[in-house]
Order: C-alpha cells, then sequence, then structure tokens
C-alpha cells in the first residue's frame, strides 16, 4: 500500500509540480485511509470497494471531521484512484460517482481597519525580532500572501525601488504583488538594522525573514507571534495568520477594487474563490445599514 502512495506522491511533485506542503497533506489523507483498510480482511488501497470508501467516509463523520475536511479526504481519494487507473496500477475506481458532502458557506472571519492598525503597530522595532515581526506583519496585508509564501521569500524576490514582491504560489506559480509604502518602509528598517543581527555567524542564507537561530521560520511560529500580538493589542477575535489575508482581500473590495486584481493578487485559480469575499462585504454593508439608518 505504501508504494501506491509513493508512486502517486512522486507523480505529484514531479510530473505536475505541486507543493511540498500539498503533496504531505495528500499522503496524510492516503495513509489514514490505507490504515482503516488495513482493518479490513483481504482489503486493501488496490483492492477497496466503493463500500469501503463509504465506510471510511462515514468513519470520518463520526470522528466529528467537518463537512470540509471529508471532502478534501474524497478529493484526495479520487485524485489518486485516477492515477492508479490511468497507470493501470488497478482495474477500477472504487470512488468513482461518490458524491461529495455539501459544505456550508462559512464567511472569513476578518479584522477592521482599526484593529489592523492597531495590531500592526504592536511589534516594537527596537530590537531585531521587532523589526522583523513588525516588516512581516506588514507585508503579510500589504499582499494578503499566505504564511508559507511569507516565510519562503528570498532576498531576489523583494523589490524596494519600485515598490512589488514576487511570490511563488501554489503549484509554483509566480505572481506580483505590490508592497505599498509602509511595508517597503519596514522592509528597509529590517533589512538595515534587524536582519544581520538575527543572522550574525551562522551560516548564510538568502531568506528574507529568519528565525533567532538565523534559520527559517515555522508557520506555527509565526502563528505564534501574531497571537501574541493580538493579545497585547487587546484583540478579542480568534486570530490566525490567513485573518490578516482575509483582511486584505476584504478591506480591497470595499474600497473599490475590482475582484479580478483581487484574484490576481490573492493567487485564486477560480475566481469564485474570491467571490467570498463579495459575500463578506456585502454582509457588512447591511450591518452598517442597520446600525445607521433611521428605518432599518
Amino acid at each position: 500500500m505504501v508504494k501506491l502512495i509513493d508512486e502517486f506522491i512522486r507523480h505529484l511533485t514531479v510530473e505536475r509540480g505541486l507543493a511540498p506542503n500539498t503533496c504531505a497533506s495528500y499522503r496524510r489523507d492516503l495513509s489514514d485511509l490505507a490504515r482503516f483498510l488495513q482493518k479490513h480482511p483481504g482489503s486493501g488501497l488496490a483492492a477497496a470497494s466503493k463500500r469501503e470508501i463509504l465506510a471510511y467516509l462515514l468513519h470520518l463523520q463520526q470522528q466529528g471531521k467537518a463537512p470540509a475536511t471529508v471532502s478534501r479526504h474524497l478529493a484526495a481519494i479520487r485524485t489518486f484512484y485516477r492515477f492508479l487507473v490511468n497507470e493501470s496500477l488497478v482495474e477500477r475506481d472504487p470512488s468513482e460517482n461518490l458524491e461529495t458532502p455539501k459544505l456550508a458557506k462559512r464567511l472569513p472571519k476578518v479584522l477592521s481597519v482599526s484593529e489592523v492598525e492597531l495590531l500592526l503597530g504592536q511589534p516594537k522595532p527596537i530590537e531585531p525580532a521587532g523589526l522583523r515581526d513588525r516588516a512581516m506583519l506588514e507585508v503579510l496585508y500589504a499582499t494578503g500572501m499566505r504564511v508559507s509564501e511569507l516565510i519562503s521569500l528570498t532576498l531576489n524576490q523583494i523589490n524596494l525601488e519600485l515598490g512589488y514582491v514576487r511570490c511563488i504560489g501554489k503549484g509554483s506559480k509566480e505572481r506580483i504583488i505590490p508592497l505599498g509604502r509602509k511595508a517597503s518602509k519596514s522592509l528597509r528598517e529590517y533589512l538595515a538594522r534587524g536582519r544581520a543581527k538575527l543572522i550574525r555567524r551562522k551560516e548564510p542564507t538568502d531568506l528574507l525573514f529568519v528565525n533567532h537561530h538565523g534559520r527559517v521560520l515555522t508557520r506555527q511560529g509565526f502563528w505564534k507571534i501574531i497571537k501574541a500580538y493580538a493579545a497585547q493589542a487587546g484583540i478579542d477575535k480568534p486570530i490566525t495568520p490567513h485573518t490578516l489575508r482575509h483582511s486584505f482581500a476584504t478591506h480591497l473590495l470595499e474600497n473599490g477594487a475590482d475582484l479580478r486584481s483581487v484574484q490576481e493578487m490573492l493567487g485564486h485559480v477560480d475566481i469564485s474563490t474570491t467571490q467570498i469575499y463579495t459575500h463578506l462585504t456585502r454582509s457588512r454593508l447591511k450591518e452598517v445599514y442597520a446600525k445607521t439608518h433611521p428605518r432599518a
């Protein structure tokens, strides 16, 4: 079973050029399915039936997994078996014609402009870590990048003279995003007074943002940083690094940006993914109307 998964992951990495994080997610989901199938005598990935795949999806639901999680597992299973059939490694696809669980549309949580200003004002640009943190938060809000894209930025991906960042997104797709005046200023100060002190005499690196050991920051490490600043600012909302990405998109649309431009900057392949932010701006307009109109 492990061999089939390895073949599939090699296909995703070499032929389709998917990002390491995406491939790791596929491997986790398929390994979980393999463990489930091992409990059924005589079954396995190659011999799985439609009934066993359905039983696995029911097992996920009984574990309390969200519909989005179950849907992700099913998508991984479908892609996996489609690959196996195309490579003649199995005769049939047991996931064929299985329905995806219906997903409830949940609007992303965003910060108001004043909350963003409050959050971005928390790092103290005195110590190297404070200069780095302020620059990271400014760049995240200025560009709407994913955290994985932010922490993997290298020095040659930023152009402070022209004010843009060259972002490498999912599937190694490249996009150009404007930086903005404040983000550029924070980056200049971090590069001038912070980065070299964090690296010191450690191994040279072209990474833009580094931790106290001069190495790459992890997503979990940055999550802890942003949560600490949110608590320090007294922001009483669940907050993750993705919250700034959602806020970036929402604030742009609220101020008149067109949907296609926001889609391009976010790196969404399908514009329907970006359209959720238009639902959010409409709901915020209704909220403002209800609070301010005399006859609302």
